[in-house]
């Protein structure tokens, strides 16, 4: 559907509502321009399409509630999370990694003894234990 003709369909906008489409239009258009079609397909197939993210899963094979954890603030050294301040102690069973660094899950709440690391671009399902800490950049 072209831009006229979803327009014509909603009998017009405000101007509120025309700046938050054109801002979602221009991330959406600025999106589309950089991936391939395969890439595009991909994307819209993925449970976790939010890039800078670890997006973690209560259901296995990246199914069931979903929770985004990033750094904060973005660019510094890392973050530990603590998981269970958060409402997903024993909760996450899969996860993807869609943040430029690796992310280390653990076993404690504060983000020390020996990692789990998920890297970049990984996607593991089933996690096979119950995270209580994750550090992300």
């Amino acid at each position: 559907m072209n831009w006229h003709a979803f327009r014509q369909q909603n009998g017009g906008f405000k101007r509120s509502s025309l700046l938050g489409l054109g801002a979602a239009m221009t991330l959406v258009l600025s999106s589309a321009a950089v991936l391939t079609p395969a890439e595009a397909a991909a994307e819209e197939d993925n449970p976790c399409p939010f890039s800078g993210v670890l997006c973690l899963f209560d259901g296995p094979d990246f199914t069931g509630a979903v929770w985004n954890v990033m750094a904060w603030p973005p660019g510094g050294a890392g973050t530990c999370v603590n998981l269970p301040e958060h409402g997903w102690e024993d909760r996450a069973v899969s996860a993807i990694n869609n943040g430029p660094y690796t992310a280390s899950l653990f076993l404690n709440e504060d983000c020390v003894g020996g990692p789990y690391p998920i890297g970049s671009g990984e996607w593991v399902s089933p996690l096979n234990f119950a995270p209580k800490s994750v550090w992300v950049y």
